[in-house]
């Protein structure tokens, strides 16, 4: 349960961050000014974790007894070996960093155009991307389950995001196109995160990955805000609690809870930030979400969930005929 738990409050901490960043830019602050903040934040409280991590580690090594066998002396030598981090490694885990920049700077710029509660069912649109993706390069179509998902998730986007109320006339076609784009974004970043280095530490792959992000960020939106005094303002609270909810505790408790529960499951779990999201939007920002709209976040998150409970399914009959 506790793991379950973890990666549900990962999942509703990146809810509260569409928010958080309307109302920053509600202060007349820019885009480079939040996601340069936000990740400065995430930077320091990543390496901190990074740095506590090493020194819990080293303290174990010190009281650990002297006279150990020589499985453990190899198994101690070879888990020493995997978390070893090489310049190569740790250019490659930066490079992986990057796509989840991209995605919220991409995300984030979507939100000068569109409400919150629009924005959040775009990037949500990552999950038949990322099944596309893999159909392209796997070069098979989606079959069964998949295909009906991808059914109800296009179903459900258009009845959440108000179109067949409202039209499509009323959107800002800006905003809609950046909205998509983060969720190719956030697609591929799921693609080549699980893959870069996965037998180092979490808490040193989370610090390399944004350290790249970090970078990336800086480099396109050079940080003026570090030096004309304006991060003493109200920036630093807006960029703290995006570092802290943004780029901080979710890495943290989905590391913590996903090799427990399984990818599947925590991307079932994951879901829960459309909904926070929504609920958010409504209740802080004052956004209008009718009813038909509620409708179609069930019916999206429906389409999320049905992949996963064909799987459930599947393994349940397993276990029974074992």
């Amino acid at each position: 349960m506790k793991y379950l738990l973890s990666v549900l409050f990962g999942a509703i901490s990146y809810g509260v961050l569409s928010t958080i960043v309307v109302l920053a830019y509600g202060q007349g602050y820019q885009l480079g000014e939040v996601v340069g903040t936000q990740l400065l934040t995430g930077f320091i409280l990543a390496w901190m974790l990074a740095f506590y991590t090493k020194q819990r580690e080293q303290r174990k090594a010190r009281t650990a007894p002297n006279a150990i066998s020589s499985v453990t002396q190899a198994a101690a030598a070879a888990k020493a070996l995997a978390s070893k981090l090489t310049w190569k490694s740790r250019v490659l885990l930066m490079l992986s960093g990057m796509p989840t920049a991209i995605t919220g700077l991409l995300y984030y710029h979507s939100l000068r155009y569109i409400p919150a509660s629009l924005a959040i069912i775009l990037l949500f649109q990552f999950t038949w991307i990322s099944v596309l993706i893999q159909a392209f390069s796997k070069r098979q179509r989606p079959k069964g389950i998949m295909m009906l998902a991808l059914i109800v998730l296009f179903g459900g986007t258009l009845l959440a995001a108000g179109i067949m109320e409202d039209g499509a006339a009323q959107f800002n076609w800006i905003g809609i196109i950046f909205g998509l784009l983060s969720a190719v974004s956030y697609s591929l970043f799921i693609l080549f995160s699980g893959k870069a280095v996965p037998a180092v530490h979490p808490a040193y792959r989370s610090a390399w990955m944004i350290t790249g992000g970090l970078l990336l960020v800086f480099i396109l939106f050079p940080p003026m805000f570090l030096f004309n005094g304006l991060i003493w303002g109200q920036l630093l609270v807006f960029g703290f609690l995006l570092g802290l909810f943004g780029a901080f505790i979710p890495p943290v408790l989905f590391a913590i809870g996903v090799p427990h529960i399984g990818e599947g499951m925590a991307g079932v779990l994951g879901a829960a930030e459309l909904p926070v999201a929504v609920t958010m939007s409504a209740l802080i920002l004052n956004e209008h979400v009718s009813m038909l709209q509620w409708v179609g976040v069930a019916i999206v998150l429906m389409g999320i969930l049905l992949p996963e409970l064909k799987r459930f399914k599947g393994r349940s009959q397993r276990t029974m005929a074992a």
